[in-house]
């Protein structure tokens, strides 16, 4: 009785253990570039440089620095405003550079894999 399922002869064909192996590939890849992305860090500023903003690849708050002039204790608003400004750019900039990263490993397969991208 004949088998049911699977591929004649029992193994892959060619092209799909082709793709296999550049799945892989592309998988190891794309951890390598996390990793890497993980070292990075990423800066910007808000009020003109009063505030500084230093975030990691992994979008993690690693240091802000405020100029003494932007530290009134009579408008903290304002202080804060330009925190979340210089942070939230900051992350901002760790986005675009992790979709500009991943879009190297990705750019190419849209037209060959309908629908995963």
């Amino acid at each position: 009785m004949a088998k049911r399922g699977g591929f004649p002869g029992g193994g892959m064909p060619g092209n799909m253990a082709n793709l296999m192996k550049q799945a892989q590939k592309m998988q190891r890849q794309m951890e390598e570039q996390a990793k890497e992305m993980e070292t990075k860090e990423f800066s910007a500023t808000a009020g003109g440089g009063a505030v500084e903003a230093t975030v990691s690849g992994s979008r993690q708050l690693l240091k802000l620095h405020l100029d003494e002039e932007v530290v009134d204790p009579e408008d903290v608003e304002m202080l804060e405003d330009l925190i979340v400004a210089a942070v939230n750019e900051a992350l901002g900039k760790v986005d675009e550079a992790s979709a500009s990263a991943m879009s190297k490993f990705t750019g190419g397969m849209g037209g060959q894999m309908p629908g995963l991208f």
